[in-house]
């Protein structure tokens, strides 16, 4: 099969296409024909190896799983023994650990989910790791969803133009939240049609000293000290950290810690995010995105061998939404320029 194959760590020069053996599966795995797969912040700091502290799981000199890849959306091909729930044929998408820049890719059947019915194997491949962290920051740790009070939930989205953001401004909403959304001048309209009640432009306004209030901060970013994003917060409010950049050491775990530190001493919450994959919540996004409240972002398609060409633009002109890579030579709308 072809996929795309990293054997050391460095920028996009490392990611090559190359034939390589079929997965092969077991008990309680599936192999699914990838159909999309999309591009996340993830890729880059596996195929960069930083933060340094990372390449003590992932592989001190080179990747221990050598394809990049975390998104797929595709076709059952084959599953293994004591796999019920599926069948070959069936639509599927999944976040996998590794694996998705490929023809194939062997997952963990308990990590799929049947597709949303409504959308496209590219749309479908945008969804599972940003829409599934924008959902578990804001329901499951920000507890958005559990809201009591009479009024809607005032929440600030920090990083509202990108993948998790895009998602997560739709999600709020869907949650009932009055949504602030803090962009570009140049994404303010993208997150105003997702939902967003108001938008701040990062590169007038200051959220964190504009004396305004949030219930909930949802920072996907982390371009503020994490004591000036407080002052932004309710007396009880909530902070939910998620990603964002940091030192080649530790990366944004040196924020993390800081905050993590202080915690105990002030009222508000502040608590961190560590994304993982969940077919319950796969299911959950399928049913927001067939009702019409949560639509994927898609801004741009590639080939599967222009791979490393999308994570070079992912990097440097900060996609509005998602940047998707069409696998199967006949998903692709068209040669990308």
């Amino acid at each position: 099969m072809k996929a795309i194959v990293q054997r050391g760590y460095g920028s996009t020069e490392v990611l090559r296409l190359e034939e390589t053996d079929v997965p092969a599966i077991g008990a309680g795995h599936m192999l699914i024909r990838v159909r999309a797969a999309s591009v996340n912040q993830a890729d880059w700091f596996l195929t960069t190896g930083t933060p340094l502290v990372a390449r003590a799981a992932f592989g001190a000199r080179r990747p221990k799983l050598p394809v990049r890849g975390q998104d797929v959306a595709g076709i059952v091909e084959s599953v293994g023994p004591d796999v019920t729930t599926f069948r070959a044929g069936d639509r599927v998408y999944a976040e996998v650990p590794a694996g998705g820049f490929a023809e194939f890719v062997a997952v963990r059947s308990s990590q799929v989910a049947m597709m949303p019915r409504t959308i496209s194997f590219e749309q479908a491949s945008a969804v599972p790791l940003a829409a599934g962290t924008a959902l578990q920051g804001l329901r499951e740790i920000g507890r958005l969803g559990g809201w009591k009070a009479e009024a809607a939930a005032r929440v600030l989205i920090n990083g509202a133009s990108g993948g998790v953001g895009s998602f997560a401004i739709q999600i709020a909403k869907a949650l009932g939240a009055e949504v602030t959304a803090v962009c570009s001048a140049r994404n303010a309209e993208q997150a105003l049609a997702l939902g967003a009640d108001r938008v701040i432009d990062y590169t007038v306004t200051d959220f964190t000293s504009a004396g305004d209030k949030y219930d909930l901060i949802f920072d996907v970013v982390g371009n503020h000290p994490v004591r000036a994003v407080r002052r932004a917060l309710t007396r009880t409010g909530t902070l939910v950290l998620s990603s964002g950049g940091g030192g080649r050491i530790l990366g944004p775990m040196g924020r993390i810690i800081g905050a993590l530190v202080s915690a105990p001493f002030v009222s508000q919450q502040v608590r961190v995010l560590a994304a993982t994959p969940s077919a319950a919540r796969l299911d959950a996004l399928a049913e927001l995105i067939d009702s019409g409240a949560v639509s994927p972002q898609v801004e741009r398609v590639y080939p599967l061998e222009q791979t490393a060409q999308a994570l070079r633009d992912f990097v440097e002109q900060h996609a509005r939404g998602k940047l998707v890579i069409a696998v199967t030579p006949d998903s692709i709308p068209g040669q990308v320029k």
